[in-house]
């Protein structure tokens, strides 16, 4: 009786473990989410609080160059789909000169997702 009751408890235990069809995964989003609005937002010559206040904070601020912020987003779906984007910003003298990454300015959004 013993030997079955572990056999059924363990039985159990692995099939919970176990993928079935139907069964929700949650979304994981990591990172800062940017948008191509915010993006469209920014124009040389901004400030470092101007560009914060349009993009957050950055999630990297390199520590050997000032100038330099980076912006980083990362999702995986429930799926298994991974979407990952990224945008550095430049600063030259405490002002905007360019970006870089995936978002290009006045661009409009794609909605293949």
């Amino acid at each position: 009786m013993r030997k079955v009751l572990l056999s059924t408890t363990l039985a159990l235990m692995i099939a919970g473990c176990s993928e079935f069809p139907g069964v929700y995964k949650i979304d994981i989003p990591q990172g800062n989410v940017v948008t191509q609005e915010m993006v469209n937002q920014l124009r040389p010559g901004m400030t470092h609080s101007q560009v914060r206040y349009v993009m957050g904070t950055p999630l990297i601020s390199d520590t050997f160059s000032e100038g330099r912020w980076d912006y980083l987003y990362s999702i995986k779906e429930g799926d298994g789909q991974r979407y990952q984007e990224r945008v550095s910003v430049f600063f030259e003298d405490g002002r905007l000169t360019r970006l870089s990454g995936d978002f290009r300015p006045g661009v409009a959004q794609d909605q293949s997702r």
